[in-house]
């Protein structure tokens, strides 16, 4: 990665925002930044393309904040002047975290600090509404979210002089490109515009004529560079889908490995993941589509901070987790194309550290992983069969002779208690489901002439007055059965064939029936 020489302050960038980021240990730019500064200090419009991890969120967000405070013309009022509008509410945080960073020291109107507020699904509407009645300078947005509260009237998207899509080719894969076009809808045509994305495919180069004034495409590297990070090692291996979790465990367990990220290709892949790991004393979480928006963040949030040192992930959920420091990349699931695979091994090797990227390929993803190789130039068509035993494999990640497929005792999941949280969405199915066999077999429990089809009387009585009441319905029971009097049913009469039953005066005078045949 090339960086050049120039500091922020050398660009122009406001004291307050140098003085920030020097805060946060960043006083150098990385290329992309670089490049794309002086441009939208300036104004123009721009397409800025880089691979994941090269610092494109500062490339926007500095000069968003600096444009933003030093226009004397249109005075921060606490209407929207910024937007970034990102392809997930993972991005939606981080970028909303670096530009409350970035804008530390940053005042408005009347001395009050600058308002950064974000705004995405999976959470309630009412404290995002409040956020922006309260005050918005710059709103950090996912699409359907920041598309709906504007429909309401509570985003207010005519004032905006600086426009960013951030992760455009991701909004694309998402399907967002139609929400995008309606936001656009809503802004001035006078705003600045600046669009960033890994890769360029044709429906971004046709957004971006639409609603950009001749902009400026910038790369931060040379056209023929490799689509995948030079400063990660990659390693593929064909491995039986049995074995891999033992040979996943085997990984963990390599010299210097720090924060790990596993990808799969299903959610309920990531979740059986996750919990074997668990079981097998792995420090690990994990974040899927299956988890309410509380439970992803926790994950995150202990990722971050080290309380967990291994995720399990779906590609979707993934998308704009941004911590530097994390070692490995494991891909428990060949991804679906070479898109996917830069932007997977791209969790790693970012910001000049090193990186090493692990493929585990099953046999039936040979097809779909030598398209992957063709497209990249990896020259890895045919991955050497390996198993969690095989010598190779600890060799060459440096891994223990001794390793086992477990560290010790067996940690607590978060699934169960992740399914408890309020947002959980109550449209999940696969592998939402996954804790709810037994109850769901309680329910179904039928009778069979007021008996449980297990032999247990399903009765009121069993179920809510505890082991006395378990007990008073067994005594019905028996004296049912022994006809006994008291609280026991009533005996109904038995038909018979033959002769209709003679009444028979009794001891007593009444009339009993006695049957005549």
């Amino acid at each position: 990665m090339t960086v050049l020489n120039k500091t922020f302050a050398a660009l122009g960038v406001r004291d307050e925002i140098v003085r920030a980021l020097a805060e946060k240990g960043i006083e150098t730019p990385f290329a992309i930044q670089e490049l794309t500064m002086p441009l939208a200090l300036a104004g123009d419009d721009l397409i800025g393309q880089a691979r994941t991890g090269m610092g494109k969120t500062y490339a926007f967000g500095v000069p968003m904040l600096h444009r933003i405070t030093t226009d004397a013309n249109r005075p921060l009022a606490g209407a929207p002047r910024g937007l970034v509008v990102v392809p997930t509410r993972e991005l939606c945080l981080q970028v909303y975290n670096d530009l409350c960073g970035a804008a530390k020291y940053l005042t408005a109107e009347e001395g009050r600090a600058l308002s950064v507020v974000s705004i995405y699904g999976g959470r309630p509407y009412e404290p995002q509404i409040e956020a922006l009645r309260a005050g918005a300078d710059v709103v950090v947005g996912t699409p359907g979210r920041l598309l709906d509260l504007a429909q309401q009237g509570h985003l207010q998207l005519g004032g905006l002089s600086m426009l960013v899509l951030d992760e455009a080719d991701e909004m694309l894969d998402l399907g967002f490109l139609p929400d995008i076009e309606r936001i656009l809808r809503l802004t001035p045509d006078d705003r600045q515009s600046m669009l960033f994305s890994a890769t360029m495919p044709d429906p971004i180069i046709t957004l971006a004529r639409t609603f950009m004034n001749q902009p400026t495409h910038i790369r931060a590297e040379a056209p023929h560079s490799a689509a995948t990070h030079d400063s990660t090692e990659q390693f593929v291996y064909r491995a039986h889908a049995l074995d891999k979790v033992e040979l996943v465990s085997r990984v963990l367990q390599a010299a210097g490995r720090g924060a790990t990220m596993i990808f799969t290709r299903t959610k309920r892949t990531a979740q059986k993941v996750a919990d074997e790991l668990a079981e097998r004393g792995f420090k690990v979480g994990a974040v899927h589509g299956d988890l309410g928006q509380i439970a992803r963040e926790k994950a995150l949030k202990s990722f971050r901070t080290g309380s967990v040192d291994v995720l399990v992930a779906t590609d979707v959920a993934a998308r704009g987790i941004d911590i530097d420091d994390v070692t490995h990349v494991i891909n428990y699931q060949c991804p679906d194309d070479e898109h996917a695979y830069v932007h997977r091994i791209g969790r790693t090797g970012r910001a000049g550290r090193t990186g090493v990227a692990i493929t585990l390929v099953d046999w039936d993803e040979l097809p779909r992983w030598t398209t992957i190789d063709k497209a990249l130039g990896l020259g890895c068509p045919d991955p050497a069969e390996t198993y969690s035993s095989s010598p190779h494999i600890y060799e060459e990640l440096d891994i223990p002779a001794d390793a086992a497929g477990a560290v010790g005792t067996p940690h607590k999941s978060e699934r169960r208690s992740s399914r408890r949280d309020g947002d959980q969405k109550s449209g999940d199915r696969d592998g939402a489901g996954a804790d709810k066999p037994r109850s769901r077999n309680r329910q179904r429990r039928r009778t069979r002439g007021g008996k449980a089809a297990t032999g247990h009387p399903e009765t009121s009585a069993s179920t809510d007055a505890g082991d006395g009441g378990q007990q008073a319905a067994n005594d019905t029971a028996n004296g049912a059965a022994n006809g006994e009097g008291g609280h026991s049913a009533p005996r109904r009469r038995r038909r018979r064939r033959g002769r209709p039953a003679a009444a028979q005066p009794g001891a007593d005078g009444t009339a009993t029936a006695v049957n005549a045949g």
